[in-house]
């Protein structure tokens, strides 16, 4: 038996465990104006990811997550995020939240990677620099029918298509189990990063103030609705929308115009 902690440490033997790596992968998300031609037209809105073009083996000249390997000496897991974030996109200062946990065997082929995800929010119209060079956003569109989810990633040049096949894993909850049956373009298990993102932004619309966090300081209910019902995948009626809102938005001095149609009153986020 050991007589004390220090001598139980000095003695302690770690390689009789297996190691194995741990990084962090960055789900970026924001939702923007598409660019319209008539300026008469009000303007739609977009969803969008940002990937990162991979320069080495694996997956090489793939798309994926922005994402990178922890230093265990020197940094948490939201610590190693950060720093990613910003090396390989110029982005930081914004929200960030943990996803989830992804620990597949078999999702990395040089060895035993798990792999903590974040989803980081943004409105990239305020972006003060552009983002690196093998990085792109990709326009984000996706359908789900009978548990299968189809996924299409466009930005302008090249489109990646994946599918996502949904199982129900316990039958009292909500919780399913992920399977990729098509996949172009992207690296590692990133296509279940994505969707489980996504649909945990989607969950939180609905009873946190998240989706503030990709608008503008100042816009109007049309374009704050219009960005619901982007992440939503549905329309909204006007009224039921005017109801959940209410308490989140105050009402400023300021009008939008320019668009073709008569001025419409600017609001703000009102914080708690």
């Amino acid at each position: 038996m050991y007589k004390s902690e220090e001598e139980f440490l000095a003695l302690y033997d770690s390689s009789q465990f297996e190691k194995l790596s741990m990084t962090t992968d960055i789900l970026i998300v924001s939702v923007s104006d598409e660019e319209q031609s008539n300026y008469r037209k009000t303007s739609k809105k977009k969803m969008s990811i940002l990937l990162v073009k991979r320069n080495d083996y694996p997956f090489k000249d793939m798309w994926c997550l922005p994402g990178g390997f922890l230093n265990p000496q020197t940094e948490t897991l939201e610590e190693c995020a950060k720093r990613i974030l910003y090396n390989e996109t110029n982005v930081k200062d914004i929200y960030l939240e943990q996803l989830y946990t992804f620990d597949s065997l078999k999702r990395d082929p040089r060895m035993r990677v798990v792999s903590t995800s974040f989803i980081a929010l943004i409105d990239k119209n305020k972006l003060n620099t552009s983002v690196n060079k093998n990085a792109s956003w990709f326009d984000v569109s996706y359908t789900e029918e009978n548990n299968k989810v189809d996924i299409v990633l466009d930005n302008g040049t090249e489109t990646i298509h994946t599918v996502i096949q949904k199982k129900l894993r316990e039958l009292t909850t909500d919780r399913y189990q992920f399977e990729i049956v098509k996949n172009t373009s992207l690296a590692f298990d990133h296509p279940i990063v994505i969707l489980a993102g996504l649909e945990r932004i989607k969950n939180k619309l609905e009873y946190t103030d998240i989706v503030f966090n990709m608008m503008p300081e100042y816009f109007t209910l049309g374009e704050l609705q219009q960005v619901y019902e982007v992440i939503l995948g549905k329309k909204l009626l006007d009224p039921a929308f005017r109801r959940i809102i209410a308490s989140k938005v105050e009402k400023t001095d300021k009008v939008k115009t320019g668009e073709g149609h008569r001025p419409s009153a600017m609001f703000r986020y009102k914080k708690k």
